[in-house]
């Protein structure tokens, strides 16, 4: 099993913020609004060389649905504090997962102003 934080793209004329919104519903069932950027991530995946770029943002969950179909390619949306992610780091889907916890955790904050549409 892969681990990952909600993650997507952008839909033609979607804002970050939006799709930020529509992908964590999409993929957790629980409705996000993000209040601040933790981080902005690039990685280069070591055997296919594709560049990935990370958005990592905070906010409240709330409304969760737990009828809501998920992603095909989700399985479960799963909370886990620290100690449970790191007994499970050798299913991180990049190195960017704990990135952004660790950033997280450290307080790292940037205002959503931050980003222009």
């Amino acid at each position: 099993m892969t681990l990952n934080q909600p993650a997507g793209h952008l839909e033609s004329g979607e804002s970050l913020i939006d799709a930020v919104i529509r992908e964590t519903h999409e993929e957790t069932a629980w409705q996000f609004e993000p209040t601040a950027l933790i981080g902005i991530y690039r990685w280069q995946h070591p055997e296919s060389k594709d560049t990935y770029i990370r958005y990592c943002f905070t906010g409240m969950a709330s409304n969760h649905d737990p009828n809501q179909k998920l992603d095909d390619d989700i399985h479960q949306a799963l909370w886990l504090n620290k100690q449970q992610l790191m007994a499970r780091q050798a299913d991180f889907r990049s190195p960017l997962v704990l990135d952004c916890l660790n950033d997280y955790l450290s307080g790292q904050r940037y205002p959503l102003t931050l980003l222009h549409n």
